[in-house]
């Protein structure tokens, strides 16, 4: 072997290891000093509007995109003894119309439901290893698959007291008596600072917490 083609060799396995180590540097610093999760979604307070009683819809004003404030009436039901007010639960935006005028409702049934739009925030499921190592006020770098050009400021706003598994609808069973470990994870809600137009209830999103 040549000496020319020696010392290219030597160059290429040299510029291999050293971006090995820098690989590896950033991995380090990125762990130490983060903790990251792509199992978020934006979220924001839902509230339902449900028929007061049974009877005829007589009226109803209710349209998806629209601003309500707190306790409007969106509507009227005709019972058997009166005509009753449907009324909004807080100021927000209707993001699902369930109704329309002359139907026939039963008391309790959702007529629509509303959400808090300006006040969005992210529902992030951090690994249990991972949770002593944040605190309520860590700030927080979100990217949204809405708006994915944007890295939006955030903050923690609470760490949930269960994990997700608790409230399963269907908790696993395990017939055989064999257990297996599953990494449980935990709910954190974290604010959204100036979202734009683009980002919408349930929308993916990924958070990387600062830790230091």
């Amino acid at each position: 072997m040549s000496k020319g083609k020696l010392i290219f060799i030597n160059i290429i396995g040299l510029v291999v290891i050293l971006g090995l180590i820098a690989a590896g540097g950033y991995l380090y610093y990125e762990n130490r000093n983060y903790v990251k999760t792509d199992d978020a979604a934006v979220s924001a307070d839902i509230f339902q509007m449900v028929a007061p009683t049974s009877g005829v819809l007589t009226s109803w004003e209710g349209k998806e995109g629209q601003t309500v404030s707190n306790k409007q009436t969106i509507g009227k039901v005709a019972g058997a003894e009166k005509e009753v007010a449907v009324k909004t639960v807080e100021a927000g935006t209707i993001i699902k119309n369930e109704a329309k005028a002359n139907q026939l409702v039963q008391a309790g049934q959702v007529l629509a439901q509303e959400a808090n739009m300006d006040d969005l925030y992210i529902v992030a499921n951090i690994k249990e290893k991972n949770v002593s190592d944040i605190e309520v006020g860590d700030s927080v770098d979100i990217s949204i698959d809405g708006d994915s050009d944007v890295v939006f400021d955030g903050k923690i706003e609470e760490i949930g007291y269960a994990t997700n598994s608790v409230f399963s609808a269907l908790p696993s069973q395990n017939a055989s008596g064999n257990y297996t470990k599953t990494t449980q994870k935990i709910p954190v809600k974290i604010s959204i600072q100036n979202p734009t137009k683009k980002v919408l209830l349930g929308m993916n999103a990924e958070v990387k917490i600062s830790i230091n």
